[in-house]
């Protein structure tokens, strides 16, 4: 995918969850060329550097909030973030994260409003825990170690050496069919949201060793 082709899915999934409800708030990619680098960013470029500091969880996502620092603001509060850099039509990086809700208010104030609706089944069980979840890609030789650190991986909870190793980095459509499958799957199905296209792909990055460890095909 080239980085038009790239920021035009970021708007129209946008679209697509305004469309359907889901969104609650939005911000329309961003889209700055230089020295041979695209970056496709956040409206008004907000820092997203909070996001990796070791502080607690609550600040991180208050701040992401508070600076308008995302794409898209789930019903539930979840933040996603769609984040990609390009040498010319090449992908060099990507950061794609899903920051839920530390808590949820209206849940805590209205709980049966919640409960009686199916589209919220998935997102306000008391049982669930919700924890952020990152897709990183870098190119960088530099950077990737083999099976420790690889190029495309997946993070979970903000674990530091958490590293699911992927098989190519993510597209925007397979990154948002990815969380609302699996995050919010009564309303994935009901909205028709299956049907987003996720036939485009970039390529492979994984290596023999990495496919020898629990792997996701991506």
């Amino acid at each position: 995918m080239t980085p038009r082709a790239t920021a035009s899915e970021i708007s129209a999934i946008i679209t697509k969850l305004i469309e359907t409800s889901l969104s609650d708030q939005q911000n329309w990619p961003s889209f700055i060329n230089s020295r041979g680098l695209t970056e496709i960013g956040i409206q008004n470029n907000p820092s997203l550097s909070i996001g990796m500091k070791n502080i607690p969880y609550e600040e991180i996502y208050l701040t992401l909030l508070a600076d308008n620092a995302f794409h898209i603001k789930m019903l539930d509060g979840a933040l996603l973030q769609m984040c990609y850099r390009f040498a010319g039509d090449s992908i060099h990086s990507h950061r794609l994260c899903m920051f839920p809700a530390p808590d949820l208010d209206s849940f805590d104030n209205q709980p049966d409003l919640y409960l009686q609706d199916e589209l919220y089944g998935d997102i306000v069980g008391r049982n669930i825990v919700h924890f952020p979840i990152r897709f990183d890609f870098c190119i960088d030789e530099a950077l990737h170690v083999d099976v420790k650190h690889p190029k495309s991986h997946l993070t979970l909870g903000q674990y530091p050496n958490c590293r699911i190793p992927l098989a190519c980095p993510l597209t925007p459509a397979r990154f948002i069919s990815f969380i609302l499958r699996n995050f919010y799957h009564t309303a994935f199905y009901s909205t028709g949201l299956e049907t987003i296209d996720c036939s485009q792909s970039f390529q492979e990055t994984i290596t023999s060793n990495e496919k020898l460890i629990a792997h996701i095909l991506a």
